[in-house]
């Protein structure tokens, strides 16, 4: 083993390592790999950063782009309409909402299209009295499923047709995935709907809102008097006078009703102030500030919920803004005019303060604010709203001029008369001037962290291959196997990939595997394309863990489900996969050159 061949194996252990034990950011450790590569001399640093213009990574930021350019036309909206229509038992409803979403997939991002049907879901099976834990971990499961189907579906598959290309100098075309994928899709569907959705615990399920976080038995109204010392004094001041968790979230000033007042906002003699407070903390305040609990309590109804006011539950997206981040340093509500009135982890109500309270990814959370600042607010925070109440983060129009935007790119792709990168490039730039888009929302739109992803693990994927690396590994799988045929080998791709796509981004397993597979073909003398396929396959099959991908990680708080649960529906799904991807591989890509 020569000594970059050792330094690389070294860097993507480690790699592998973080990646799992999710120590930094998964963009943070590929971006130090990146560095650690190129700084030792195996990376020239001339090429360090052609990973960022490789046409994979420009792809997939297109794509991210129109997905959120067809949200905003209401096209979703539009598909969607028709699930609320299904029946009410389970397996109705498990293969409606799961078709739907795979359906999705195949041409938006997934984590898109399960953010966009997982409100609608959460509605649905509480409307039916069924534990939303029945719907939502066959709905993650089936965003996975209907990325398989074509070139756009995932990136995995656009890092594997950009690999072809490398190779063959002819890339996969927008629906060469569709024999294998789309087939497995429906045999997973089947799957959940008729035996999946009873494997799944129910254990701590997402209860309706009013039983998860019981809002009206913490709020009080209480009268300032002119004795009291807070006159004068703004309302920050005011919740800092007890060491008890005090929101206050709403004043009542003579007719004025002032929902989610400004913390700078000077308390008056007569106000009456509407806070979130437990019994003790109540006294305490009381106490320290000279109040009178106020006799009436209609005002408190009004201020908490009204035309103008409404409360939102919302849940924690992955790598959003406000993961890691506490109510207090994101200034909830002197940057965004919201308050935080409860937040419950694994469908459970957290009891400690709320301004102490670090969020996490899944974490379902409450609002309270106007409609207008909550539109503008859970974007930005990275929050997906669970129950609509009148609640749209987007507004729907020119549904037909978008999807005749998105259908010509996809057609131009599938007829090979444009790139992929050049196609949804170009479709994108059409949803922003004809304003399906804005610009801000189109930057918003794309998922940085999986862009600076793949930009930095694309020059390491070739650093494996360069260095002779990946041949190194093949050559000791293959003497490992020796005497095993070569379907054989394409099966234990299949597999390695399905594992480490459990313990890592999908797209991180698709970037390392691929240089791996490529060597075991050119080593068995065979046909590269059933490698590289098996490795698609086995890229989107993070059935076994919540941390494999972003759509099992999202329903694991509305769901209530813990890290162990996934393999229970997951594992007979992997193995089904397994046997019926084998061979439709090797039927539609044979082994022969």
């Amino acid at each position: 083993m020569t000594l970059d061949q050792t330094i690389v194996f070294a860097v993507l252990i480690v790699t592998l390592v973080l990646f799992i034990t999710e120590t930094w950011r998964y963009d943070v450790v590929a971006f130090m790999a990146l560095m650690a590569v190129t700084l030792t001399g195996i990376v020239p640093a001339d090429q360090a950063f052609n990973g960022f213009g490789h046409a994979a990574v420009i792809t997939v930021a297109a794509v991210l782009v129109l997905s959120r350019a067809l949200q905003n036309s209401g096209v979703i909206d539009f598909l969607a309409g028709w699930t609320s229509r299904v029946g009410n038992g389970p397996s109705l409803q498990v293969g409606a909402f799961t078709s739907l979403v795979a359906l999705l997939s195949a041409f938006i991002n997934n984590v898109g299209a399960l953010a966009l049907l997982l409100p609608v879901t959460i509605r649905t099976a509480r409307k039916t009295g069924h534990s939303p834990a029945l719907l939502l971990m066959p709905l993650a499961f089936a965003s996975l499923l209907g990325g398989m189907m074509t070139l756009i579906g995932t990136p995995p598959n656009i890092i594997i047709a950009a690999f072809r290309a490398e190779t063959a100098g002819e890339p996969f075309h927008m629906f060469d995935f569709a024999p294998v994928g789309a087939v497995v899709a429906v045999v997973g569907i089947i799957y959940m709907a008729l035996v999946g959705w009873r494997l799944v615990p129910q254990r701590s399920s997402l209860p309706p809102r009013e039983e998860l976080f019981h809002i009206a038995d913490y709020i009080s109204e209480l009268r300032v008097p002119k004795e009291s010392k807070i006159v004068g004094r703004p309302l920050m001041e005011l919740e800092s006078m007890t060491d008890s968790d005090i929101a206050v979230v709403g004043v009542v000033r003579g007719e004025l009703k002032v929902p989610a007042p400004s913390s700078y906002e000077p308390i008056r003699s007569g106000d009456i102030v509407i806070v979130q407070a437990n019994s003790e903390g109540l006294k305490e305040l009381i106490g320290a500030a000279q109040l009178e609990l106020a006799e009436e309590k209609e005002s408190r109804d009004q201020v908490l919920g009204s035309e103008q006011v409404i409360l939102a539950e919302a849940i924690v997206k992955p790598d959003s803004q406000i993961e890691g981040n506490t109510a207090t340093t994101l200034q909830l509500r002197w940057r965004y005019g919201i308050n935080l009135l409860g937040v419950a982890r694994h469908g459970v109500r957290m009891t400690q303060r709320l301004k102490d309270i670090f969020f996490k990814s899944g974490d379902i959370v409450l609002f309270q604010g106007s409609e207008a600042s909550l539109q503008q607010a859970l974007p930005q925070l990275g929050c997906l709203p669970l129950a609509d109440r009148g609640l749209r983060m987007e507004r729907p129009s020119r549904l037909l001029l978008a999807i005749g935007i998105f259908s010509c790119a996809v057609m131009v792709v599938a007829l090979g008369k444009l790139a992929a990168p050049v196609a949804f490039v170009g479709a994108a730039g059409l949803m922003i001037v004809t304003g399906l888009i804005s610009i801000s929302d189109a930057y918003r739109a794309i998922d940085w962290p999986i862009i600076v992803l793949l930009g930095a693990m694309i020059p390491v994927a070739q650093a494996l291959e360069t260095t002779g690396g990946a041949e190194l590994i093949a050559l000791r799988l293959f003497q490992l196997a020796h005497g095993v045929s070569a379907q054989a080998i394409v099966l234990v791709v299949l597999v390695a990939t399905m594992f480490l796509s459990d313990l890592v981004n999908n797209a991180a397993a698709a970037l390392l595997m691929a240089p791996i597979a490529l060597r075991l073909a050119t080593e068995v003398d065979a046909s590269a394309d059933p490698f590289l396929m098996a490795v698609a396959i086995g890229a989107s099959c993070a059935f076994l863990t919540p941390i494999g991908h972003q759509s099992n990680a999202l329903v694991m708080g509305p769901g209530g489900y813990r890290f162990g649960d996934y393999w229970r529906m997951g594992l007979p799904l992997e193995i089904a996969i397994a046997a019926m991807a084998m061979p439709l591989i090797l039927w539609h890509w044979p082994l022969g050159k």
